[in-house]
């Protein structure tokens, strides 16, 4: 790579992280011109990547949970830059990191930003853009309830455990679903649209999802006479489990009617809405993931050329 030079974009939450500080410093001993910036308040990562994009960073790094890297990639992806982005995960659940393999010790995710970029593909819903998934129902429901205490103690674990307390809550919604060569409506428990394969802490609800085929993976979960069982083959039948009790499609859009209205989770961001439309952002933006990465179509090729 010739131009050794990029900016960090970091959780604040994260500024006296005492491994990243070491990456950071071994990383400039390499040779990089590494400029780190801090995350304050809503709004501070779009401003970020509007100053770096304009001092002509060649890279881009994210450092911090799902919803960092959510707003850096939608930041770049709608300046329509030809910058890379690095990711640094730092979060709880780390879920887009896990699924494409990227490392979660600062180090070596750092070490990332010697691998090549490759174009992958976003999603968005009414000009949001997320990196991983969108999840709805249940799942949704269980990332927002999750509290910040629970999630600093057991780590991933703490949204199993929220989801197992929140059982007696569960409620279905109904809903239309219309895409090319699917249809479905009824009444459902959970939802995932798919970019990357897994959420609320490493439950893959989409464990197919590649992030350069230009499509959406969905998963809907329908209604069930035995709610809690329907919920429990879900979080632990793997996916044996997940096929035995979902519809799945991989679709480049998907149209969702939902009458009474459903909360939605982008990768950390709550929203709602009656009427969306969901759709892939072929090649969208250009990323550094390890060699073989399970989210690459061309995955068992590149393992073949190290």
């Amino acid at each position: 790579m010739d131009e050794r030079r990029a900016l960090l974009i970091l959780h604040g939450k994260q500024a006296l992280n005492a491994d990243v500080r070491a990456a950071v410093t071994a990383c400039r001993e390499q040779g990089w011109e590494l400029t780190v910036r801090l995350t304050w308040e809503a709004g501070d990562a779009q401003r970020l990547v509007d100053e770096a994009l304009q001092a002509d960073y060649p890279i881009l790094i994210a450092g911090g949970g799902d919803g960092t890297l959510r707003d850096v990639a939608e930041a770049m992806a709608l300046a329509g830059t030809e910058a890379s982005l690095a990711l640094m995960p730092l979060g709880t659940a780390n879920d887009f990191a896990n699924a494409a393999g990227i490392p979660l010790d600062p180090h070596e995710a750092l070490a990332l930003l010697e691998v090549p970029a490759t174009r992958i593909d976003l999603g968005e819903v009414d000009e949001h853009i997320f990196l991983n998934m969108a999840t709805g129902g249940f799942g949704s429901q269980v990332t927002a309830n999750t509290s910040e205490e629970l999630k600093r103690i057991l780590g991933s674990a703490a949204y199993l455990l929220t989801g197992l307390t929140r059982f007696a809550e569960v409620h279905s919604a109904f809903g239309r679903f219309n895409g090319p060569g699917f249809a479905w409506e009824g009444d459902f428990l959970a939802l995932g649209i798919g970019n990357g394969r897994q959420a609320g802490g490493g439950h893959l609800l989409c464990p197919d999802a590649q992030v350069d085929d230009g499509l959406l993976d969905i998963c809907i979960v329908p209604a069930a006479e035995d709610v809690v069982g329907t919920l429990g083959t879900l979080l632990f039948g793997g996916i044996n489990g997940l096929q035995s009790v979902s519809i799945g499609a991989r679709l480049p859009w998907l149209e969702i009617d939902v009458p009474d209205g459903l909360d939605f989770n982008l990768d950390g961001e709550p929203m709602d809405g009656k009427r969306l439309r969901f759709a892939a952002r072929p090649g969208a933006l250009r990323v550094h993931l390890p060699p073989g990465s399970p989210l690459l179509s061309d995955a068992f090729e590149q393992l073949l050329a190290i």
